[in-house]
Protein backbone atom coordinates (compact mmCIF):
# COMPACT_ATOMS: atom_id res chain seq x y z
CA UNK A 1 0.00 0.00 0.00
CA UNK A 2 1.04 3.67 -0.46
CA UNK A 3 0.78 5.09 2.57
CA UNK A 4 2.95 1.86 4.13
CA UNK A 5 5.46 2.36 1.59
CA UNK A 6 5.73 6.50 2.16
CA UNK A 7 6.27 5.60 6.00
CA UNK A 8 9.25 3.22 5.31
CA UNK A 9 11.02 5.72 3.13
CA UNK A 10 10.29 8.05 6.08
CA UNK A 11 11.70 5.94 8.80
CA UNK A 12 15.28 5.68 6.31
CA UNK A 13 15.68 9.55 6.48
CA UNK A 14 13.55 10.14 2.97
CA UNK A 15 11.83 13.59 3.70
CA UNK A 16 7.76 13.01 2.86
CA UNK A 17 6.49 16.43 0.43
CA UNK A 18 3.12 15.33 2.43
CA UNK A 19 2.50 13.53 5.95
CA UNK A 20 -0.81 13.54 7.68
CA UNK A 21 -1.24 12.20 11.19
CA UNK A 22 -4.41 11.50 12.84
CA UNK A 23 -5.70 14.81 11.20
CA UNK A 24 -9.77 14.97 12.14
CA UNK A 25 -11.52 17.87 11.21
CA UNK A 26 -15.63 18.98 13.46
CA UNK A 27 -17.69 20.84 12.17
CA UNK A 28 -19.85 21.86 15.38
CA UNK A 29 -20.91 18.03 16.14
CA UNK A 30 -20.26 16.70 12.89
CA UNK A 31 -17.02 14.81 12.20
CA UNK A 32 -15.84 15.63 8.37
CA UNK A 33 -12.71 13.58 9.11
CA UNK A 34 -11.93 11.65 11.51
CA UNK A 35 -8.23 10.53 11.98
CA UNK A 36 -6.94 10.41 8.89
CA UNK A 37 -2.80 9.10 8.22
CA UNK A 38 -1.14 9.88 5.12
CA UNK A 39 2.31 10.10 3.54
CA UNK A 40 2.94 10.98 -0.10
CA UNK A 41 6.49 11.05 -1.27
CA UNK A 42 8.06 13.76 -3.67
CA UNK A 43 7.07 13.44 -6.94
CA UNK A 44 4.62 10.70 -6.31
CA UNK A 45 0.90 11.31 -8.07
CA UNK A 46 -1.80 10.47 -5.80
CA UNK A 47 -5.65 10.36 -6.39
CA UNK A 48 -7.68 11.00 -3.38
CA UNK A 49 -11.18 9.77 -4.24
CA UNK A 50 -14.46 8.79 -2.81
CA UNK A 51 -18.18 9.89 -3.41
CA UNK A 52 -19.89 13.37 -2.21
CA UNK A 53 -19.78 13.42 1.87
CA UNK A 54 -16.58 11.67 1.55
CA UNK A 55 -14.50 14.21 3.38
CA UNK A 56 -12.31 15.08 -0.12
CA UNK A 57 -12.48 18.06 -0.32
CA UNK A 58 -12.48 19.01 3.33
CA UNK A 59 -8.71 17.23 3.62
CA UNK A 60 -7.28 19.69 0.73
CA UNK A 61 -8.89 22.96 2.91
CA UNK A 62 -6.99 21.53 5.58
CA UNK A 63 -4.06 20.65 4.12
CA UNK A 64 -3.65 24.07 2.22
CA UNK A 65 -4.63 25.89 5.25
CA UNK A 66 -8.21 26.98 4.22
CA UNK A 67 -8.97 25.37 7.33
CA UNK A 68 -7.19 24.11 9.92
CA UNK A 69 -7.73 20.80 11.71
CA UNK A 70 -9.51 20.15 14.96
CA UNK A 71 -6.46 17.75 16.25
CA UNK A 72 -3.41 15.81 14.32
CA UNK A 73 -0.60 17.42 12.52
CA UNK A 74 0.38 18.13 8.85
CA UNK A 75 4.11 18.39 7.67
CA UNK A 76 5.16 20.08 4.51
CA UNK A 77 8.44 19.16 3.20
CA UNK A 78 9.25 18.07 7.13
CA UNK A 79 7.80 21.08 8.39
CA UNK A 80 4.82 21.50 10.86
CA UNK A 81 2.42 23.47 8.96
CA UNK A 82 -0.22 22.53 10.98
CA UNK A 83 -1.19 26.39 12.00
CA UNK A 84 0.14 27.66 9.19
CA UNK A 85 -2.20 30.36 7.58
CA UNK A 86 -2.34 29.64 3.49
CA UNK A 87 0.27 32.30 2.30
CA UNK A 88 2.47 30.68 4.08
CA UNK A 89 2.34 27.30 2.74
CA UNK A 90 2.42 28.89 -0.40
CA UNK A 91 5.16 30.86 -0.16
CA UNK A 92 6.83 27.47 0.68
CA UNK A 93 5.58 26.07 -2.16
CA UNK A 94 2.08 24.73 -2.09
CA UNK A 95 -0.33 25.38 -5.25
CA UNK A 96 -3.84 24.27 -5.61
CA UNK A 97 -6.80 24.43 -8.21
CA UNK A 98 -10.21 25.02 -7.25
CA UNK A 99 -13.88 23.49 -8.32
CA UNK A 100 -14.90 27.07 -8.70
CA UNK A 101 -13.08 29.05 -11.19
CA UNK A 102 -10.75 32.07 -9.75
CA UNK A 103 -10.08 33.84 -12.99
CA UNK A 104 -9.73 37.33 -14.27
CA UNK A 105 -12.77 37.16 -17.43
CA UNK A 106 -11.54 40.73 -18.79
CA UNK A 107 -7.66 40.34 -18.60
CA UNK A 108 -6.08 37.60 -21.40
CA UNK A 109 -4.60 34.34 -20.65
CA UNK A 110 -1.09 35.33 -20.73
CA UNK A 111 -2.12 38.12 -18.75
CA UNK A 112 -4.00 36.22 -16.09
CA UNK A 113 -0.38 33.47 -15.67
CA UNK A 114 1.52 36.52 -15.71
CA UNK A 115 -0.14 38.31 -12.66
CA UNK A 116 0.05 35.13 -11.00
CA UNK A 117 4.28 34.93 -11.44
CA UNK A 118 4.10 38.05 -10.38
CA UNK A 119 1.91 37.23 -7.03
CA UNK A 120 4.60 34.73 -5.85
CA UNK A 121 7.09 36.43 -7.25
CA UNK A 122 9.48 39.53 -4.52
CA UNK A 123 8.29 42.25 -7.12
CA UNK A 124 4.36 40.91 -6.08
CA UNK A 125 3.65 44.81 -5.27
CA UNK A 126 5.08 46.25 -8.19
CA UNK A 127 2.24 48.20 -11.08
CA UNK A 128 4.84 48.38 -13.72
CA UNK A 129 3.69 47.26 -16.65
CA UNK A 130 6.16 44.38 -17.86
CA UNK A 131 8.65 44.99 -20.57
CA UNK A 132 10.26 43.23 -23.67
CA UNK A 133 12.36 40.29 -22.02
CA UNK A 134 10.88 40.59 -18.55
CA UNK A 135 11.90 37.36 -17.33
CA UNK A 136 8.07 37.11 -15.70
CA UNK A 137 6.33 37.47 -18.68
CA UNK A 138 8.49 34.65 -20.42
CA UNK A 139 7.87 32.14 -17.41
CA UNK A 140 4.03 33.03 -18.16
CA UNK A 141 4.84 32.21 -21.95
CA UNK A 142 6.14 28.94 -20.92
CA UNK A 143 3.83 28.40 -19.05
CA UNK A 144 0.44 28.98 -21.13
CA UNK A 145 2.95 26.44 -23.75
CA UNK A 146 3.02 23.88 -21.07
CA UNK A 147 -0.81 23.90 -20.76
CA UNK A 148 -1.31 23.87 -24.76
CA UNK A 149 -2.81 27.43 -24.73
CA UNK A 150 -0.74 29.43 -27.08
CA UNK A 151 -2.98 29.62 -29.47
CA UNK A 152 -5.70 31.53 -27.15
CA UNK A 153 -2.46 33.46 -25.38
CA UNK A 154 -3.93 37.00 -26.14
CA UNK A 155 -7.45 35.81 -25.81
CA UNK A 156 -9.93 36.96 -23.26
CA UNK A 157 -10.48 34.22 -20.39
CA UNK A 158 -13.99 35.27 -20.39
CA UNK A 159 -14.21 34.20 -24.01
CA UNK A 160 -12.26 30.68 -23.57
CA UNK A 161 -14.77 26.97 -23.38
CA UNK A 162 -14.15 25.88 -19.98
CA UNK A 163 -11.74 22.90 -20.93
CA UNK A 164 -9.61 25.65 -21.77
CA UNK A 165 -9.86 27.74 -18.54
CA UNK A 166 -9.50 24.57 -16.14
CA UNK A 167 -6.58 24.33 -18.38
CA UNK A 168 -5.46 27.91 -17.30
CA UNK A 169 -5.86 27.20 -13.91
CA UNK A 170 -3.05 24.19 -14.09
CA UNK A 171 -1.04 26.71 -15.38
CA UNK A 172 -1.89 29.33 -11.94
CA UNK A 173 -1.24 26.48 -10.11
CA UNK A 174 2.37 25.86 -11.93
CA UNK A 175 3.57 29.84 -11.24
CA UNK A 176 6.57 29.95 -8.87
CA UNK A 177 8.05 26.48 -9.24
CA UNK A 178 5.87 24.60 -6.84
CA UNK A 179 6.90 22.10 -4.95
CA UNK A 180 3.86 20.08 -4.94
CA UNK A 181 0.27 20.88 -6.11
CA UNK A 182 -3.75 19.81 -5.49
CA UNK A 183 -6.20 19.42 -8.32
CA UNK A 184 -9.59 19.92 -7.14
CA UNK A 185 -11.78 18.02 -9.34
CA UNK A 186 -9.90 19.43 -12.51
CA UNK A 187 -12.05 17.72 -15.12
CA UNK A 188 -15.60 19.32 -13.59
CA UNK A 189 -17.61 19.46 -16.62
CA UNK A 190 -15.18 18.83 -19.12
CA UNK A 191 -15.91 16.91 -22.47
CA UNK A 192 -14.21 14.21 -23.28
CA UNK A 193 -11.91 15.45 -25.51
CA UNK A 194 -11.04 18.37 -23.11
CA UNK A 195 -10.44 15.49 -20.76
CA UNK A 196 -8.21 13.56 -22.85
CA UNK A 197 -6.43 17.20 -23.01
CA UNK A 198 -6.54 17.31 -19.11
CA UNK A 199 -4.58 13.85 -18.92
CA UNK A 200 -2.06 14.83 -21.56
CA UNK A 201 -1.32 17.76 -19.31
CA UNK A 202 -1.03 16.06 -16.10
CA UNK A 203 1.03 13.33 -17.69
CA UNK A 204 3.48 15.85 -19.23
CA UNK A 205 4.39 18.05 -15.80
CA UNK A 206 7.66 17.77 -14.80
CA UNK A 207 8.39 14.61 -12.50
CA UNK A 208 9.79 16.40 -9.54
CA UNK A 209 6.62 18.08 -8.87
CA UNK A 210 4.35 15.86 -7.30
CA UNK A 211 0.50 15.97 -6.89
CA UNK A 212 -2.11 14.58 -5.20
CA UNK A 213 -5.71 14.77 -7.42
CA UNK A 214 -9.59 14.80 -5.67
CA UNK A 215 -11.95 13.86 -8.86
CA UNK A 216 -14.88 12.23 -9.39
CA UNK A 217 -13.85 11.00 -13.08
CA UNK A 218 -12.29 7.83 -12.19
CA UNK A 219 -11.19 7.45 -15.49
CA UNK A 220 -9.34 10.69 -15.27
CA UNK A 221 -8.07 10.32 -12.26
CA UNK A 222 -6.78 6.24 -12.79
CA UNK A 223 -5.09 7.68 -15.70
CA UNK A 224 -2.49 10.47 -14.12
CA UNK A 225 -1.62 8.81 -10.79
CA UNK A 226 0.75 6.15 -9.36
CA UNK A 227 -1.20 5.82 -5.84
CA UNK A 228 -5.09 5.97 -5.24
CA UNK A 229 -6.37 6.50 -1.72
CA UNK A 230 -10.22 5.89 -1.43
CA UNK A 231 -12.34 7.99 1.23
CA UNK A 232 -15.84 7.08 2.90
CA UNK A 233 -17.75 8.85 6.06
CA UNK A 234 -14.29 10.82 6.51
CA UNK A 235 -12.09 8.30 6.75
CA UNK A 236 -9.41 6.55 4.77
CA UNK A 237 -11.34 3.47 3.32
CA UNK A 238 -8.68 1.75 0.82
CA UNK A 239 -5.20 2.17 -0.42
CA UNK A 240 -3.39 0.69 -3.51
CA UNK A 241 -2.28 1.67 -7.40
CA UNK A 242 -4.25 2.47 -9.92
CA UNK A 243 -4.94 -1.46 -10.89
CA UNK A 244 -5.53 -2.61 -7.12
CA UNK A 245 -8.15 0.21 -6.50
CA UNK A 246 -9.87 -0.83 -9.91
CA UNK A 247 -9.94 -4.70 -9.51
CA UNK A 248 -11.12 -4.47 -5.84
CA UNK A 249 -14.55 -5.88 -5.59
CA UNK A 250 -16.15 -3.57 -2.69
CA UNK A 251 -14.30 -0.07 -4.68
CA UNK A 252 -16.48 -1.81 -7.87
CA UNK A 253 -19.41 -1.97 -6.07
CA UNK A 254 -19.57 1.16 -3.98
CA UNK A 255 -17.76 3.84 -6.27
CA UNK A 256 -17.17 2.60 -9.95
CA UNK A 257 -20.17 0.53 -10.92
CA UNK A 258 -20.13 -2.41 -12.73
CA UNK A 259 -18.35 -1.26 -16.15
CA UNK A 260 -15.18 -1.82 -14.15
CA UNK A 261 -15.51 -4.91 -13.21
CA UNK A 262 -13.46 -7.80 -14.89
Amino acid sequence: MATAIAERLSATGQVNALELRGVTKYFGALAALSDVTLSVRPGERRAILGSNGAGKTTLLNCITGDFFPTSGTIRFFGEDVTTFPAHERIRRGLRRTYQISLLFGGLSVLDNVYLACLGVSRGRFSFLRPRRGDPLLESARALVHAVHLDAVADKKVAELAHGQQRQLEVALALAGAPRFLLFDEPAAGLSPAERGELVAILNSLPSHIGYVIIEHDMDVALRVVESVTLMHEGRIFKEGTPAEIESDPEVQELYLGHRHAA
